[in-house]
This record gives structure tokens, sequence and C-alpha cells, in this order.
């Protein structure tokens, strides 16, 4: 075992979080606002400015915070038993990128869909203040 201490990481100023703390940041929202259908953490985690430029949002949603809770508690009325797994975190400046797997059932046709998707978060002051999202369209999981 090494006695060599390992350089500490340093706190973004933009974010007010260092890299670790914020792709656990980003985990933990997965996990809470998709995984355990916690719509509430939304209010905590999205920044009030919050912006989402992601390729998969339907129009007519309100901006910030709220339009990102109406999107995602949609998705949780099609595929109730919604699931996200990240394969990838990478964070850089004040942003952690994500790439990720989803599956779910779909209520309609009680058929499981899969679909994956690359996810940009710009974070500032410990929040949630901007999402890039590219996605594949969802296919059918063959039985």
């Amino acid at each position: 075992m090494s006695s060599t201490p390992r350089p500490q990481e340093s706190v973004n100023p933009k974010t007010g979080m260092t890299h670790t703390e914020m792709k656990d940041f980003v985990r933990h929202h997965f996990e809470e606002f998709v995984n355990r259908k916690n719509l509430d953490i939304g209010k905590l985690n999205f920044a009030p400015e919050f912006v989402d430029h992601g390729v998969d949002v339907p129009p007519g949603l309100p901006p910030g915070p709220e339009g990102a809770m109406q999107y995602v508690g949609g998705a949780y009325k099609k595929f109730p038993d919604i699931h996200v797994d990240i394969l990838d975190l990478i964070a850089e400046e004040d942003k952690v990128i994500v790439r990720n797997r989803w599956t779910g059932t779909e209520v309609a046709s009680g058929k499981r869909y899969e679909f994956s998707g690359i996810v940009i978060w710009r974070i500032a002051h410990r929040q949630l203040v901007e999402r890039w999202a590219y996605l594949t369209l969802p296919q059918a999981i063959k039985a």
C-alpha cells in the first residue's frame, strides 16, 4: 500500500462542487427522480432558471423545473416501471455527461421497451441549470 497521499479535488467555483460530487449528485438525481419516482426531488435539484434543451422534450411544457417534472411525471404514467441505468459518467468544468439505458413496460400495449441516450447536465450553485439530451427511439425488447 502506498503512503503517498492522493491530491484532494478542488471545488469548482461555478458549481460549488468537486467533479466527484457533481457525478454523485447527478447519479443520485437519476436514482431519485426516475428509479424511485420522487418528482419532489426536482424542486431541490433543478434551479429556478433551469432550461431543458433536450430534443426529446415535447412542445407545450412550461419552462423551468415545472416542465421537467411534468415531462418525467408523464413518463411514469406511460411506463410505470421505468428504470434508468447509468453506464458512464464524465465530469468536466461545470458539466456532467451521462450515457444511460432506459427500460419500461408501456401501459397501453403491455410491451417492454428500451432506449438509450446521452445527457449533458450543466451545474451551477449546486443545482441543475441546463440539460441537453439525445435519446434513441424506444425499441421493443424481444422476449
